[in-house]
C-alpha cells in the first residue's frame, strides 16, 4: 500500500532517519572507545559493552534500511535484508553472551582485577544521557507518525539506557570501593542483556514481528 504524500509526515520520516544514522554513528563510536579502554584496563564490563554496542550497529542498519522502506510505503514486516541482520544480531548477542560469562568466571577463578574503571564511569555516563535522548526522540516520533516499528526501536534503545545504568554501577563500585568480582559481576548483567536481546532478535527475525517485547516495559500510549 503506498503512503500518500503529507509533508508533516515526511519531515518525520526524515527524522527517524536521522534518529537511526545518529544510534549508529553513536554505537560505533561508543563500540571501539569501550573496547580499546576496556581491553587496556582489563575490565570486562566495559570490554563487553563495548562489543554490545558493535552488535547493536548491526541491528541499527536494519532499522534504517526499515525507514527508508517507510519512505516508499507502509511497513508491516521485516524484510529480506532486515530479518538477516537481525539473525546476524540474535547470534552475535549469543556468542557475546557466552564470552562475557566465561570471562568474567576465568576472572574470579584467576582473581582479575581492573586497573581502574574510570573510563567505564565516564562511557557510561554519557550513554545514559545520549541513549535517553535518543528513547524519547524516537518515541515521540513514533507516536506522532502512529507507528509501531519507530516505537518497537525506541522502546529497545531504551534497553540500551538501562545497560547503561549496569555499566555504571559497577565501575563506580569497583572505582570507589574495589569490592571484589564487580566487575565480573557487571559483566554477567550485560551478559544478561545481551541474552534478552539476541533471543528476541531471533523472535522477530523468526516472525517478521514489528514489536519490541522490552520485557513488558514498551510504552505506547
Amino acid at each position: 500500500m503506498l503512503i500518500l504524500k503529507n509533508p508533516q509526515h515526511d519531515k518525520l520520516l526524515k527524522k527517524a532517519m536521522i534518529l537511526s544514522v545518529i544510534t549508529i554513528a553513536y554505537n560505533v563510536i561508543e563500540g571501539g572507545v569501550s573496547t580499546i579502554f576496556g581491553y587496556s584496563d582489563e575490565t570486562i564490563a566495559l570490554f563487553g559493552f563495548g562489543v554490545d554496542s558493535f552488535v547493536e550497529v548491526i541491528s541499527g542498519a536494519g532499522i534504517l534500511h526499515m525507514v527508508l522502506r517507510m519512505r516508499q510505503t507502509s511497513v508491516e514486516e521485516h524484510d529480506r535484508f532486515e530479518r538477516r541482520a537481525l539473525y546476524i544480531t540474535a547470534i552475535a548477542f549469543f556468542i557475546l553472551a557466552a564470552g562475557l560469562v566465561a570471562g568474567g568466571a576465568l576472572s574470579i577463578y584467576h582473581g582479575a582485577k581492573p586497573e581502574t574503571t574510570i573510563p567505564g564511569i565516564i562511557v557510561a555516563s554519557i550513554s545514559i544521557a545520549a541513549m535517553w535522548f535518543l528513547y524519547r526522540s524516537k518515541l515521540k516520533t513514533g507516536m506522532a507518525l502512529d507507528s509501531s516499528p519507530i516505537v518497537a526501536d525506541a522502546n529497545c534503545t531504551k534497553t540500551c539506557f538501562y545497560l547503561s545504568f549496569v555499566l555504571l554501577a559497577s565501575s563506580l563500585l569497583w572505582e570507589f570501593f574495589a569490592l571484589p568480582y564487580v566487575d565480573a559481576a557487571g559483566g554477567f548483567g550485560i551478559a544478561w542483556f545481551a541474552f534478552r536481546e539476541g533471543r528476541e532478535s531471533l523472535e522477530k527475525a523468526r516472525t517478521g514481528n514489528l514489536t519490541c517485547s522490552c520485557g513488558g516495559e514498551c510504552e505506547q500510549k
